[in-house]
């Protein structure tokens, strides 16, 4: 028996990082995925792997979503699942952010993370289940990514309200909050980009000191996480961020 036998689960953003483990993941606790991506290729190849179907979604889209939707209720009859996973980050000190960057963020982070909450909320079983991935930087700032930090902000806010509202038809709506997790969005450097090794080694010596752990955190950490607030494990749970962070909200260490 798995934990999510008989659930059928949207996914987005799961052609490769967190998107991709948590497909996995749900796929193996007996969910029907959907992985829905704008990267055709991987999107599909996944699918086809875990075997489930492919939607192409580009979540800033209203069209898309609703087309989404309409394939899903088409093949499946139903859905009770969504994971808003899909998002985008962008370095710049607020001084020198363009009003373009700000925009892109916004629009694939917190207006795909409002479609996702409002078409599949309107489609969903009673009792089913939503989980957003916001982010550490939701509940705190951090320098240089700035309209990242904004997006996962709100993100935030959706949750608690959409889980207010939805609360009457059994739906629950919770959030995720990962703080430095080794995915390629998360990646400085593009593979095979000059100084690409060196610039990790870099990255693994920062995240050594900051995060009490030690280290990064997983896709595969995070993915267990958003599994444990979609099936009932969590069912008396709603409305909340929750971090994932190896410990580096916890505080100060002077020593």
């Amino acid at each position: 028996m798995g934990k999510l036998d008989g659930r059928v689960v949207l996914v987005t953003g799961a052609a490769r990082g967190q998107g991709e483990q948590e497909a996995r993941l749900f796929a193996e606790e007996g969910a029907r995925v959907v992985v829905a991506d704008v990267l055709d290729e991987q999107g599909e190849a996944l699918a086809k792997e875990i075997g489930a179907l492919y939607v192409r979604l580009d979540v800033g889209c209203e069209d898309d979503w609703e087309a989404a939707v309409a394939a899903v209720r088409e093949t499946h009859g139903h859905i009770d699942g969504l994971v808003n996973n899909a998002g985008i980050l962008r370095f710049h000190s607020l001084l020198d952010t363009p009003l373009d960057e700000f925009m892109e963020v916004v629009r694939v982070n917190q207006v795909g993370c409002f479609l996702g909450i409002r078409t599949v909320g309107r489609a969903m079983a009673d009792g089913g289940t939503i989980v957003n991935t916001a982010s550490c930087t939701g509940l705190t700032g951090m320098a240089a990514v700035g309209a990242y930090s904004a997006s996962k902000h709100a993100i935030v806010g959706l949750t608690r309200v959409a889980a207010l509202e939805l609360a009457g038809r059994g739906i629950r709506v919770n959030a995720v909050c990962p703080g430095a997790v080794d995915t390629p969005m998360s990646n400085p450097v593009p593979a095979g980009g000059e100084g690409g090794e060196e610039t990790a080694r870099a990255v693994e010596r920062l995240y050594r000191r900051l995060v009490p752990l030690g280290r990064m955190g997983t896709a595969q950490e995070v993915a267990r996480l958003a599994l444990f607030l979609s099936c009932e494990d969590s069912s008396y749970v709603t409305g909340q961020p929750f971090v994932i962070d190896g410990g580096w909200l916890a505080g100060l260490n002077v020593v």
